[in-house]
């Protein structure tokens, strides 16, 4: 029996800190929703997919990788739409690997490479950095109870409404930020996102839900989300995207920015001291309209110390 031909493609959600949201690295692609980096896995040129894969985005994006981690295997057929080199789905099966790579500074890209875009523009309803986002109580919460009412039988609304609850906190539940894939497949099972429109040839998106991307690109993006909220609290992730002298209110940024919600300062500070994970340097920053604030580095040896392996997130509220 003869199998059907696969092909491997290799994924790199880059992301950057940035000054006010995490950023990704993205490639723009001329009359065409923008992708991540990518390419295909070639067992003849590359020894590992990891070699693949930084030679991928260094070509497409202009930039060199650092700390990678493999994220997950995409293989779900119809969620490969095809892209430029690689073989369409009706010629082989797209199996693709993603992989998260942090980097403390979204640097300066050369011209026709990739670029730097926050990664809420994609996922605007994953922000609640300053409460409640606007775009869930217009037109994703009515639009997710519309397509709840539609089901056919009383048993597959329960399960629809059961799964915006869990996802999306409806009628009073809470909202837990490491759902962002969750939510991202829910809005796709809904129709409510492009990539259902396009995929399907006609869905609900009458109202743009954030931005679109090339092929399952957002379902990778939204992955990576999912793993880097859930693993700063067990990891010490986080100070890969932080330079080597940061101050704690840029620390906290950053930290805010990634879970999308904002921290309790004396809380956070207080668990962070715990840790053992940074220590002061003695030199100051100057800080405009306010007081000098001290520099603070990572120590890698408290890993070694510490009970602790991750950082808190305590809410504000």
């Amino acid at each position: 029996m003869s199998l059907p031909p696969v092909a491997v493609g290799l994924n790199a959600v880059v992301v950057a800190a940035g000054e006010e949201a995490p950023q990704v690295l993205v490639v723009p692609r001329e009359g065409a929703d923008p992708s991540l980096p990518f390419g295909p896995f070639d067992p003849a040129r590359h020894r590992t997919f990891e070699i693949g894969l930084r030679e991928w985005v260094s070509e497409q994006a202009h930039f060199q990788l650092g700390y990678v981690e493999q994220l997950y295997t995409f293989g779900d057929r119809g969620r490969e739409a095809p892209l430029a080199n690689l073989p369409s789905s009706d010629e082989a099966r797209i199996i693709s690997v993603g992989y998260l790579a942090l980097t403390p500074e979204a640097t300066v890209l050369a011209a026709g490479g990739g670029e730097w875009q926050s990664w809420y523009r994609y996922f605007p309803w994953e922000d609640w950095r300053r409460g409640k986002p606007a775009i869930l109580a217009d037109h994703i919460e009515p639009a997710l109870r519309r397509w709840i009412d539609e089901a056919e039988t009383e048993g597959r609304r329960d399960g629809r409404r059961d799964r915006a609850r869990i996802t999306f906190g409806l009628d009073g539940r809470g909202w837990n930020e490491e759902r962002c894939l969750d939510r991202y497949e829910l809005l796709y099972s809904a129709g409510l996102i492009e990539e259902a429109a396009r995929d399907r040839h006609g869905a609900n998106t009458s109202v743009p839900v954030g931005r679109p991307m090339a092929s399952d690109h957002r379902r990778i993006i939204a992955t990576a989300i999912s793993r880097l909220r859930g693993k700063i609290k067990y990891r010490p992730v986080v100070f890969e995207l932080m330079p080597e002298r940061f101050t704690l209110s840029a620390l906290q940024k950053t930290v805010e920015g990634i879970v999308g919600y904002p921290l309790h300062k004396q809380n956070f500070r207080r668990a962070l001291e715990r840790t053992g994970f940074v220590e002061g340097t003695g030199k100051m920053l100057a800080q405009t309209g306010g007081r000098p604030a001290e520099l603070f580095r990572y120590r890698r040896e408290a890993l070694r110390e510490a009970a602790a392996t991750g950082i808190a997130t305590p809410r504000l509220n």
